[in-house]
């Protein structure tokens, strides 16, 4: 029988969810299987009223994981891709990036209304600066405000009357089987996502043939390609999590579009670029 394998993951609802759906997929390939998770807490998940630009640092959401999976304690772990920095940990590969779920963002209003019909001076919840500064770009007369916690705390707050409206990962809702609550869905032209949202990476040692092989058929090639090409983007302007940053690509018609975004935190000024290549140099 196969060694036992396991999986580092944070102990959110989403968390739980998205390696789960690693766990099932490892599964089905290799049917008998130990797979185990390992919830490890994050320096992200001890600030959870701290807006993320306060906390500083990068990594906040990984850190941790990949020092377990340094140190032994793990074979594997599941990130959202949008919450690995641009420079990965030495030692530790991208093993398997699988198919990516919705890139946009999706907005969840108490009663029911679009982003043109809330009303002016009303209160949007989100976590990102990047949202942050996109939504006053689109509706100066809102009031953003900072917005931490899962995905089920954020709509409680939304549901308690505290907010009209917040600004939420498609991905996210999708998966937790909220995708009913969502009551606009913001295309990439109109409001461009952050850097690998919508996608997973499963991170593994160096060196590590046997769970490389084990977790290589989760790979998808056209996501990898894509995140590669807006990783880079991500790197080559040092951004971090006290910059409004977003970064799209998308494969399409042989070849690949990669849209990217720089904001103030205001959404005043605003720098916003497209360019396309060759899907092989990304």
């Amino acid at each position: 029988m196969a060694a036992a394998l396991v999986i580092g993951t944070r102990g959110s609802p989403l968390a739980l969810r998205q390696a789960e759906g690693v766990r099932d997929a490892l599964l089905r390939r290799w049917p008998g299987t130990d797979v185990r998770l390992e919830i490890i807490r994050t320096r992200g998940d001890r600030f959870l009223d701290t807006p993320l630009s306060a906390v500083g640092g990068k990594g906040l959401f990984v850190k941790e994981i990949e020092e377990c999976l340094l140190a032994g304690r793990a074979d594997l772990a599941v990130h959202s891709l949008k919450d690995v920095p641009a420079e990965t940990a030495p030692g530790l590969t991208f093993g398997a990036i699988p198919e990516r779920d919705s890139p946009c963002d999706a907005l969840v209003s108490r009663r029911g209304e679009r982003l043109a019909e809330l009303p002016a001076g009303g209160r949007v919840g989100t976590s990102s600066l990047r949202r942050a500064a996109q939504i006053r770009r689109l509706r100066p007369d809102l009031e953003v405000v900072p917005l931490r916690g899962n995905v089920e705390t954020r709509l409680r707050r939304l549901d308690s009357g505290e907010l009209d409206a917040v600004v939420l990962a498609e991905a996210g809702l999708n998966r937790l089987g909220l995708a009913a609550r969502i009551c606009e869905r913001f295309e990439p032209g109109r409001l461009l996502p952050a850097v690998g949202q919508g996608a997973l990476c499963v991170q593994i040692r160096e060196g590590d043939p046997a769970t490389a092989e084990r977790i290589a058929p989760l790979d998808h090639a056209p996501t990898r390609t894509a995140v590669a090409a807006e990783r880079a983007f991500l790197e080559r302007i040092q951004g971090g999590c006290q910059v409004p940053i977003a970064g799209h690509a998308e494969i399409a018609g042989g070849g690949l579009l990669l849209r990217g975004l720089v904001a103030d935190l205001k959404g005043e000024r605003l720098v916003a670029d497209s360019v396309r290549g060759d899907p092989g140099r990304a």
